[in-house]
């Protein structure tokens, strides 16, 4: 019988690295350089299984559904890092993208191992969350065998929701639970099993992949310009004056004019620019397009 663990590509040795601990430092990250390489490579041949999860996202998200991405451990902490992000960056409502984590809040800064061992505790979390068919459940697992997520994905299923996987093994556990598998598989790791390197940097890529399309299609980006972001220091208020310069051409000076006449709603600015109109006018345009600036302004 195979002990646990023995059949996962995430678990195994890595031939090139086992004289690492010999070797002098230059020769160490050199190494590690050269396998991070090929994370990218991993997640290109995912990327038809990467548009199906976000189209198929989308469609919930833009009739109200929420994105929830469930995850243990580095897995956990990544899914937090993107729906934290997604918020200042492009001005997405609270509740929109929701990280759960095993463990919870205190599992964030403290690793809390254990707790991702009862697929019991994901499923209550998913009926915590009052999960139903118009949200998308993305779970996050290198091993895709983490109980926590695996119990979330069986709960969020029974629920109608669509179910997603993201993990760096293929035809295990999480792949046969979910609608979507995402399996970029990165390897071996440097250090045996250490999961927060390549296949934490395939997990970030690919979620940052996933959030950042999302944005796009639901015209929260105009041209590669983040047109909805929250201006709400002196630094973010700079960069909505050059993107504004950016779209209409105006002067800094304009720019800032335009944003203080629209309360620093960036699109809404834009509008009273290009459209000579006030701001309850530009405000009933982007409304009539559902907030698509490109709609808009062309």
């Amino acid at each position: 019988m195979k002990k646990p663990g023995t059949d996962l590509i995430t678990e195994a040795r890595n031939p090139s690295t086992r004289e690492i601990d010999r070797l002098p430092t230059r020769q160490v990250v050199q190494l590690i350089n050269e396998e991070d390489a090929l994370v990218a490579g991993a997640v290109a041949q995912e990327l038809d299984c990467i548009a199906r999860a976000v189209d198929a996202i989308l469609s919930r998200m833009t009739s109200g559904g929420r994105l929830f991405y469930v995850g243990a451990g580095t897995s956990g902490r990544l899914g937090i890092l993107d729906a934290v992000e997604c918020a200042p960056t492009f001005s997405l409502e609270e509740g929109r993208i929701v990280a759960i984590m095993a463990g919870g809040e205190r599992a964030i800064f403290s690793a809390r191992e254990g707790e991702e061992d009862s697929e019991q505790s994901g499923a209550e979390e998913m009926e915590k969350q009052g999960v139903g068919a118009e949200d998308a459940v993305l779970g996050i697992s290198a091993s895709g065998k983490t109980p926590f997520v695996l119990g979330a994905l069986k709960k969020s299923r029974q629920k109608e929701a669509l179910t997603i996987g993201l993990a760096c093994n293929k035809g295990l556990d999480v792949n046969a639970i979910v609608e979507i598998a995402i399996t970029p598989v990165v390897g071996p790791e440097v250090v045996t099993g250490s999961t927060r390197m390549k296949a934490g940097t395939a997990q970030k890529m690919v979620l940052n992949m996933i959030s950042t399309t999302l944005m796009i299609k639901m015209g929260k980006v105009y041209s590669n310009l983040m047109v909805d972001l929250k201006p709400s220091n002196f630094k973010l208020r700079a960069r909505a004056c050059r993107i504004f310069s950016a779209i209409t051409g105006a002067s800094e000076e304009q720019a800032g004019k335009y944003l203080e006449a629209s309360g620093y709603s960036l699109k809404e600015g834009v509008v009273m620019y290009k459209k000579g109109v006030n701001r309850e006018q530009a405000q009933f345009l982007l409304e009539k397009e559902k907030g698509n600036l490109r709609s808009v302004i062309g």
